[in-house]
């Protein structure tokens, strides 16, 4: 768990996604790319599921993947950004909305209460959103309440590499720490998942200057609240200074941002006497570079 400084403010964190929520989905180029790649790992289990939980919706993208992909699942929207939700109407064209079967239930809630019955969801899919708690352990419990036995839990979040260059630049309190992901396996395990897979690669996103890079940022809510973050509006010496120290780390003529993307899938078993103590974990470390 997070120190009392380092923890996140859940109201401002909704704040920035509220604002953000017109911008989002065509800024969010790493979302939508590790999307993509969470789609494909699904070729590769048996699934058949009546209902899918999309935890961490925004605007819903993923879920219109997942409707197309399971035509006779209904699929819930899930996040705690009403603004976001209410942009999941507009997606698409005519002809897609024609043929990619029902839209997506939208529920703003928050993961670590999910207003959904037991044993009512098989499947879960989160793209990029539990690295916006503190500790995960309560809503990956929910995931695993909601789950019907044989249910399925899909997620990616954040490591602790995840803009290194930008916390050079500006100091520790301005970024957010990333759980490992062993701790992650600890506690998928601890959430009553068994045998949980995780893996991650590393991607590097590069952008053609240190303002692209940060109106990136904002335009995708994605700006700290961590609570002893510094409060008001940063100086312009500071920004100054922020600005020079980025530029001082580009490569050729592109600014390169690090994120360590960290997947996740476990399965909810029958219920056993007792749980396994162990997370069985794989490392596969790769490097992709986009620009």
């Amino acid at each position: 768990m997070a120190d009392a400084g380092a923890r996140l403010q859940r109201r401002a964190a909704r704040r920035r996604f509220d604002r953000a929520a017109g911008s989002y989905a065509d800024a969010a180029r790493l979302e939508a790319e590790v999307g993509a790649r969470m789609l494909e790992r699904l070729d590769y289990v048996r699934v058949a599921p009546e209902r899918i939980l999309d935890a961490g919706a925004g605007t819903a993208r993923e879920a219109r993947r997942l409707a197309e992909r399971y035509r006779d699942a209904s699929l819930i929207a899930l996040d705690f950004s009403l603004p976001m939700l209410r942009r999941t109407q507009h997606g698409g064209g005519f002809l897609s909305r024609l043929f990619a079967g029902p839209r997506p239930l939208p529920v703003c809630a928050d993961f670590e209460c999910l207003p959904l019955a037991s044993g009512s969801v098989g499947l879960v899919w989160s793209n990029m959103a539990l690295h916006w708690l503190d500790e995960p352990l309560a809503a990956l419990r929910e995931f695993q309440r909601v789950l019907a036995d044989d249910g399925l839990v899909m997620l990616s979040t954040l490591g602790p590499d995840t803009l290194k260059e930008l916390r050079a630049a500006a100091g520790e309190h301005r970024v957010h720490r990333f759980m490992d992901m062993h701790d992650l396996g600890d506690r998928l395990v601890a959430a009553g998942f068994a045998a949980p897979v995780i893996d991650m690669e590393v991607i590097t996103v590069t952008y053609p200057d240190t303002e692209a890079f940060l109106a990136e940022l904002r335009a995708t809510g994605q700006t700290g609240v961590r609570a002893d973050r510094p409060r008001g509006l940063a100086g312009r010496r500071f920004l100054a200074q922020l600005h020079q120290s980025l530029r001082a780390q580009v490569r050729g003529d592109r600014l390169p941002a690090t994120f360590e993307v960290v997947y996740g899938h476990a399965w909810k078993g029958a219920p056993r006497a007792a749980a396994a103590d162990t997370a069985v974990v794989r490392l596969e470390l790769s490097r992709h570079k986009k620009s």
